[in-house]
């Protein structure tokens, strides 16, 4: 009877110290979590604080690649005097692909959907002019101003500016951010 009452007497002591601590692991685990939580959304916040300036930087300087290879905007920035249709092709050209891999980098920054339509609307813009520089008969012998012609006018025919989806898509993306 003694040891029967000695060991009551050890339980009654054990059982509330072992749920006591377990209790106290329970609760201590519970705090490491969410703490570690917390933590998580403060480098997120400190993270984004970062990188959202960047993305803006990143939308305005597509959106101006956009509009400078528009075109009706490209056109009207690169002069097509004293040059003939051969020469003011080959400068568009150049000048197109010298926009785009100058902001080249900026795909870091964008969704691979949005960077995609961007990449296709500077192919779209090169063919538009390709086909109306391959549209002309002899483009050693004419002016540059009738290519510039001939581009606008297919601008007209097809009613839309080659650009006009991807900036859509930019402008999509980066509204998407607030």
């Amino acid at each position: 009877m003694d040891t029967t009452t000695y060991f009551f007497d050890l339980l009654k002591t054990i059982l509330p110290a072992l749920i006591v601590a377990g209790a106290i692991f329970f609760l201590f685990r519970q705090y490491l979590e969410k703490e570690q939580q917390r933590r998580l959304i403060e480098l997120r916040l400190d993270s984004s604080k970062t990188t959202l300036p960047l993305r803006l930087q990143a939308y305005e300087r597509v959106t101006l690649l956009l509009e400078r290879i528009s075109p009706s905007n490209i056109l009207v920035r690169l002069s097509s005097a004293g040059q003939n249709a051969a020469d003011y092709h080959r400068l568009l050209q150049q000048e197109i692909r010298g926009e785009f891999e100058h902001n080249f980098s900026q795909q870091l920054y964008m969704t691979p959907e949005t960077w995609a339509q961007v990449k296709q609307a500077k192919e779209d813009v090169l063919t538009m002019m390709n086909r109306a520089f391959h549209g002309l008969q002899n483009p050693t012998q004419l002016r540059g101003t009738e290519l510039a012609k001939r581009i606008l006018e297919g601008l007209m025919t097809d009613a839309a500016d080659p650009t006009a989806p991807a900036l859509a898509a930019v402008k999509r993306e980066a509204a998407g951010l607030f």
